[in-house]
C-alpha cells in the first residue's frame, strides 16, 4: 500500500494559514507586553522592594499565591476557567480576549520568578552606591536595579515567551482563530490531517526560531545596548 501525500491541498488554504499566523503573533505580542510588565511588578513585590517597606506583607502573600497557583495548574485549565467559568460570575469575554487574558496571567506568573532571580542577584554595593546619590526607591529600581537584572535573565525570559507563544495553540479549543485552529479547520475540510499538521508544525518552528532571534537581537542591541 502506497501512501500519497498532498501538501498542495493544505497550502491552497494559505489565507486561512496566514490569518492563523497573524492571530498567533498578535496574541503573543499582547501577552508579552502586558505579561512582562505584570511580571516586573510582581517580582518587585516578591523581592520586598529591595529593603523598602512599600510592599505590605499581605500583597506579597497574594502575589506568591498567584504565582504558585498559575505555575502548578495546566494552561488549558486556566483558559477554560476564564472563558467558561467567569461568565457564571458575570464576566463574559470573547474567545480572543479570554486567550489574551489567560496568556498574560500565565506569562506574568513565570516571568515573576524569572525576573525576581535577576533582581535578587543585584550586588548590595550597587544599591548602596545608588542610595548615596540620594536617588528615590523608584529611581533606584527603574534605573539601577531593573536593567542589569533583566539583562541577566533575558535568555530565560525569551525561552518562556517562546513557550507561551507555542501554548497559544491551545486557544483554538475555544475557537480563537490562531494557527492550530486553522489546521483543525483545514483538515476537517480535506481530511489531510497529516499534511495539515506537518505544515502547521513547520510554521510554528519557523515562528519560534524567528521570535527567538528577534528577541535576542532586541535584548542585545536595543534594551541593553551591547555593541
Amino acid at each position: 500500500m502506497t501512501i500519497q501525500f498532498d501538501f498542495a491541498a493544505v497550502l491552497v488554504e494559505w489565507p486561512m494559514l496566514l490569518t492563523g499566523v497573524a492571530w498567533t503573533l498578535a496574541l503573543t505580542g499582547a501577552s508579552v507586553l502586558i505579561g512582562t510588565t505584570l511580571g516586573v511588578a510582581c517580582a518587585w513585590v516578591r523581592a520586598r522592594g529591595f529593603g523598602a517597606t512599600l510592599a505590605p506583607a499581605w500583597l506579597g502573600a497574594a502575589v506568591g499565591a498567584y504565582v504558585e497557583l498559575i505555575r502548578n495548574t495546566p494552561f488549558i485549565v486556566q483558559l477554560f476557567f476564564i472563558f467558561f467559568g467567569l461568565p457564571a460570575a458575570g464576566f463574559k469575554l470573547s474567545a480572543e480576549s479570554a486567550s489574551i487574558v489567560a496568556m498574560v496571567i500565565n506569562l506574568g506568573a513565570y516571568a515573576t520568578e524569572i525576573i525576581r532571580a535577576g533582581l535578587e542577584a543585584t550586588p548590595k554595593g550597587q544599591l548602596e552606591a545608588a542610595q548615596s546619590l540620594a536617588l528615590s526607591r523608584q529611581q533606584i529600581f527603574v534605573h539601577v536595579v531593573l536593567p542589569p537584572a533583566l539583562k541577566k535573565v533575558w535568555p530565560s525570559l525569551v525561552s518562556q515567551i517562546i513557550i507561551v507563544m507555542l501554548g497559544s495553540s491551545v486557544c483554538g479549543q475555544i475557537s480563537t482563530q490562531e494557527l492550530s485552529y486553522a489546521a483543525d479547520l483545514i483538515q476537517s475540510r480535506n481530511f489531510r490531517s497529516f499534511e495539515s499538521f506537518i505544515v502547521v508544525g513547520s510554521i510554528y518552528l519557523l515562528l519560534s526560531m524567528g521570535a527567538r532571534q528577534l528577541l535576542n537581537w532586541l535584548g542585545a542591541k536595543v534594551l541593553f545596548g551591547r555593541r
